[in-house]
């Protein structure tokens, strides 16, 4: 019996291009209308005992190619627990080793959050009599944007997340922020909802979600490039949000993704934006080493190189929310591959460690209120 290869699902992406028992290459496919790749997520039939030798051979040209060393991907018999496959980068080419005791097998660029699962999600927290639901818009293909507001404080906090869809640990990281922050018999979540009011966004790109795609949404466009000038043509999921921002403008938000080199997390900030003031960056230090000091699988040392003053990029949610509305705003990167100062050498950067660091998050958001407060 010869090995399957089917990736006609939600957030599926591969290409098989040649079969030789049980060793096979495969491609990477494209973003629609964009030269971005870097996603997969395929499952294999007929695969039980088999020593299997997946080659993804088009690797060198993919959107971030210094990520593939020290890169691991994910394995999966029952779509539940993903674990870390034997993987090693040659040449340009991705070589994942597995055998499983199993019919089938499902492999990924990293642990998927399918639409069913945000759906899920949305519908279950808009039960609730303390969430308020707003479908902010609709993508280009006709999903909902949808947006979840929790606590009655005066302080406007925004978390958004999968900006680029392929970054699926940040929706995983979304699902552990919104389970704690209806939790009534946590004292933090209580305090937070007290003080603050959030608007969560939990999925940007519904669209690029369910295509396969790493970067961008139906059209080829990267949301994260729209911010200063967003259409209705080319990114009305940006529009829409922006929209709602400037009805309810930030005093904290977080953009939430993931890195594809970096084995770390860390945060990025708004450095370079023309109106820079000394207290909106020492509020933004003050979270990141809060942060830091309560949680060990965050870090400072590692991150982004920072922008000179006033080149900041404004068209990227970050940097215009900070120039926009004088909020204190960043950019939260998880890896793709580890955080390797506190290493998991079975399931890697998962999404179970995705939705802790959630937790952290809002943790270190609860110390710093006096601050953000405070006029």
């Amino acid at each position: 019996m010869s090995i399957s290869v089917n990736s006609a699902f939600d957030s599926g992406n591969i290409r098989l291009v040649k079969a030789e028992g049980s060793t096979l290459d495969l491609e990477i496919v494209n973003d629609a209308q964009s030269d971005f790749y870097q996603w997969f997520h395929f499952r294999l039939a007929g695969v039980r005992g088999q020593a299997l030798t997946l080659r993804l051979t088009n690797c060198a040209k993919s959107a971030y190619p210094m990520g593939w060393p020290g890169y691991q991907a994910r394995v999966s018999t029952d779509r539940e627990n993903w674990v870390l496959a034997d993987t090693s980068y040659d040449n340009g080419v991705l070589t994942i080793n597995a055998e499983v005791d199993s019919d089938l097998l499902w492999v990924a660029y990293f642990a998927p959050y399918s639409m069913d699962r945000h759906n899920d999600l949305v519908a279950a927290l808009a039960e609730l009599p303390q969430v308020t639901h707003r479908e902010l818009g609709v993508s280009l293909d006709g999903q909902a944007i949808d947006c979840l507001t929790i606590g009655e404080g005066p302080l406007t906090v925004w978390l958004y997340a999968r900006q680029h869809p392929g970054e699926s640990m940040a929706e995983w990281w979304m699902e552990g922020a919104l389970e704690r922050l209806v939790d009534p018999d946590d004292a933090v979540a209580r305090a937070l909802r007290a003080r603050c009011t959030f608007h969560c966004v939990p999925n940007m790109n519904p669209d690029g979600s369910a295509r396969g795609h790493l970067r961008t949404n139906a059209v080829g466009v990267n949301l994260n490039r729209e911010w200063h000038a967003p259409s209705a043509e080319r990114s009305p999921e940006v529009l829409c949000v922006r929209n709602a921002m400037d009805e309810a403008k930030p005093v904290f938000a977080m953009d939430i993704h993931g890195d594809e080199a970096i084995a770390a997390n860390f945060l990025a900030g708004f450095e370079g934006i023309p109106s820079l003031t000394a207290r909106q960056e020492e509020k933004y230090h003050l979270f990141a080493n809060t942060l830091e000091r309560i949680c060990p699988d965050f870090q400072t040392s590692q991150g982004y190189e920072l922008s000179r003053p006033g080149e900041a990029n404004l068209s990227m949610s970050t940097t215009q929310l900070a120039e926009r509305y004088g909020c204190v705003s960043m950019t939260l990167e998880m890896p793709f591959k580890d955080h390797d100062p506190l290493a998991d050498p079975v399931h890697g950067w998962s999404p179970e460690r995705s939705k802790r660091l959630a937790h952290s998050c809002l943790d270190a958001l609860h110390q710093i209120l006096p601050e953000l407060e405070a006029k």
